[in-house]
């Protein structure tokens, strides 16, 4: 398949697996005939039917409700809840419901439900709808995070999301919707829990993902014209995170730093670091760096948007003060 933008792999991963299994069906805020307020379920309506692609009310407690019953009772189901910010007005339904349902049933019950988000900043939409969230489920057992960057891996990822039989939040960043890229067959999916090493490099061992990544990558490109290499690794899911990958990049750099726009407390760079420290503490040639967001509700002006966000140029300022520490 050629060149696509990552929003269209999404709809592309959506109506593979509809077509692959009538178990599945994708139920949100007009996800139906509207397309999705992102044109991400563009054509699954007409294709496969107001039954399997159905609008919800404007009730993220009752979308996860549903897909909660849908799952343990047969289906697998697909919910969207149309901003990531949202998600705390479910919270208790993830938290306490679906990633523990499977645990409380003695496994009796499967519960393969997928939960997709529009997640994450640089577009301008405030400080209410353009949080990465997902260090809010760092500390829940039972379910998996996934974060795509790339066209491939929205493919891939939300597919095999919609496999497992457990539950799963696939988190889409807004930001990278128009981003293009190639993506596998139409049996393409990932094993979720694998990192990629998307650029190679001898001095540090650089941990980012979705906008992040991308961010990383040019500051990468800059670096390597001053002899600084860095090795560029996107986590692409992080519970499971994939720790071996990481700590064999970081044996050959010594040095790991993390890139992520979410603020620092309670992060997965954080998490990380600490799995590596007490891993591998013995291959850190200096202490790790959290190159992070602005500990401060996301602004909706750009110029102070830009300033809360790493960007590639304060993101090569700090990994140069790691490579010469």
């Amino acid at each position: 398949m050629g060149e696509v933008t990552y929003r269209d792999a999404v709809t592309q991963a959506l109506a593979d697996e509809l077509a692959a299994d009538e178990r599945v069906i994708l139920i949100g805020e007009d996800v139906g005939a509207a397309g999705g307020v992102f044109k991400t379920t563009v054509g699954l309506h007409d294709r496969f039917g107001g039954a399997r692609v159905r609008d919800t009310p404007i009730s993220e407690q009752a979308i996860v409700g549903c897909v909660l019953g849908a799952a343990v009772t047969g289906l697998r189901p697909v919910g969207e809840i149309m901003f990531a910010d949202f998600a705390g007005v479910c919270f208790d339904q993830i938290a306490n419901q679906l990633a523990k349902y499977r645990y409380q049933s003695g496994g009796q019950a499967r519960v393969p439900a997928t939960l997709r988000m529009a997640s994450g900043g640089g577009v301008g939409f405030g400080a209410q709808h353009s949080q990465c969230v997902e260090n809010w489920f760092l500390n829940i057992p039972g379910i998996k995070l996934c974060l795509p960057a790339t066209p491939a891996d929205a493919y891939a990822l939300l597919r095999a999301a919609i496999r497992d039989d457990d539950p799963a939040i696939v988190f889409e960043h807004k930001a990278l919707y128009a981003h293009t890229g190639s993506i596998g067959g139409p049996e393409a999916a990932l094993p979720i829990g694998r990192a990629r090493i998307v650029r190679r490099g001898g001095d540090i061992t650089v941990v980012a993902a979705q906008l992040m990544l991308h961010r990383t990558l040019a500051a990468a490109e800059t670096l390597a014209a001053e002899g600084i290499g860095c090795e560029v690794i996107d986590p692409r899911t992080i519970a499971p995170l994939d720790t071996s990958t990481i700590l064999e990049s970081l044996g050959r750099t010594g040095r790991l730093a993390c890139v992520q726009e979410s603020p620092a407390a309670g992060s997965w760079g954080q998490a990380v670091i600490g799995e590596c420290v007490a891993a591998g503490f013995e291959l850190l040639d200096a202490p790790p760096s959290l190159i992070a967001g602005d500990p401060v509700p996301v602004p909706y002006a750009q110029s102070l948007e830009d300033a809360a966000l790493p960007g590639s140029e304060r993101i090569a300022s700090e990994l140069r003060k790691l490579a010469a520490a």
